[in-house]
């Protein structure tokens, strides 16, 4: 074991995706000298923080709390693309679609109603008729809310990690962290290795601890410790593991006959709830295809450094008959499938919290699918756990006691 030459660190940041790269940016952002460490390359693939496209949305169905933290995370996203001269969210309007006594309608509105959010109730027919790329029952319900849109994954990691390097932050990527403890001083302790084999590559077998066919480790010291790892948080903090399950995602994309009618100026991110379940979907962006996923797809719970990676003929034909049923315009060849993770708790809300025993260390996880919008927020948020101990942003309910599973504190 080695011994790192720097000195110790004001805080390190383990996983340098969505979450993690928000975290080193705001910590760099306040004058702290931070680590990152990401196991696989920055940005990849083999998390939850890829795919050319996420939504971001206001008129939050899953409950008007969420609001307020989102006005924030609009608000960091902004203050981003100012300091980089870019737009980061890009504005296409958002559609929460069903059937009139849907949750997903109802609580679009109720979020709309209670935030006194711009937006429009609509019909089935009538959403068709200002969209033509929809096809939806006319009978269904729908809430348009203009801000809604989506945010670029890559391109939202790309300029956190810059963003905090041109502060000084030290990002290490293919750098695995095999243990962690906390320190009698009240800080911590971080062992990490290379995660790469003999060829070069990012090992497949390496396990969420970082075992590599590099045996060198190095030892790093911090006052204070944020876990980001998102499917791989289970494993680094085990006694968590109980209420984050790692589950298989796919996404597909599929060329329409009328590309027009799918472009971000006239096709709206979407959520629906129909007989066949929920879906979200966005219009041409990055790949020759609008972009369509099944929120939970085939509801497989894996872990994430064996699941299967390669989307398969199931996973494209649940897709693709959805896309016939819904959206027929847009049915023609596919021109992209891609897996991705979730990270599911057993209420779907997030879990952002200070360890309940170790005070210096800041978790987020388990963001069940609906968490990288709040990415810009959540670095503030956690750049305040890791320095203060606490935050002024609303988080109340994404507590770690919350959980009768869980006997920690």
């Amino acid at each position: 074991m080695s011994t790192s030459d720097s000195d110790r660190y004001d805080a390190i940041v383990v996983g340098v995706g969505g979450m993690g790269s928000a975290a080193a940016y705001h910590l760099a952002d306040r004058g702290r000298d931070v680590l990152g460490l990401e196991r696989y390359d920055v940005p990849h693939t083999r998390g939850s923080s890829h795919g050319y496209t996420r939504i971001i949305r206001l008129a939050y169905y899953e409950h008007p709390s969420y609001v307020p933290l989102l006005r924030s995370a609009y608000d960091e996203w902004a203050a981003l693309g100012d300091e980089r001269g870019e737009e980061i969210v890009h504005e296409t309007g958002s559609v929460a679609v069903g059937p009139p006594d849907s949750e997903i309608f109802e609580g679009a509105r109720r979020a709309c109603r209670e935030h006194d959010l711009d937006h429009d109730v609509l019909s089935g027919a009538e959403l068709n008729d200002r969209f033509p790329g929809y096809d939806v029952p006319e009978e269904f319900r729908a809430v348009f809310q203009p801000q809604g849109g989506f945010v670029v994954p890559e391109e939202c990691i790309v300029a956190h990690v810059e963003g905090a390097q041109a502060r000084g932050a030290e990002i290490r990527a293919r750098t695995a962290v095999r243990d962690w403890r906390a320190l009698d001083d009240g800080g911590v302790e971080v062992e990490a290795a290379s995660a790469l084999d003999g060829a070069g590559e990012t090992t497949d077998d390496a396990t969420a601890t970082g075992d590599t066919t590099t045996g060198d480790t190095t030892t790093y010291e911090a006052d204070s410790l944020v876990f980001a790892a998102g499917a791989w948080t289970g494993k680094l903090l085990p006694e968590l593991a109980p209420v984050l399950e790692p589950e298989r995602q796919v996404l597909g994309w599929f060329q329409p006959d009328d590309p027009d009618r799918f472009a971000p100026e006239s096709f709206p991110v979407f959520s629906m709830r129909c007989d066949e379940g929920y879906f979200y979907g966005f219009p041409i962006h990055g790949v020759p295809g609008v972009k369509v996923g099944k929120y939970n797809h085939r509801r497989e719970t894996v872990d994430p450094d064996e699941m299967h990676r390669e989307p398969t003929a199931r996973d494209e034909e649940l897709l693709r008959e959805y896309v016939e049923g819904y959206f027929a315009d847009a049915a023609g060849p596919t021109m992209r499938l891609s897996t991705c993770l979730f990270t599911n708790t057993p209420d779907e809300r997030f879990v952002v919290d200070t360890h309940p025993d170790h005070p210096q260390v800041a978790v987020a996880a388990g963001f069940s699918g609906h968490g990288f919008k709040f990415s810009s927020v959540m670095g503030s948020v956690l750049a305040d756990l890791a320095t203060d101990g606490e935050t002024d942003h609303p988080i109340d309910q994404f507590a770690i006691d919350r959980f009768d599973q869980l006997t920690l504190g």
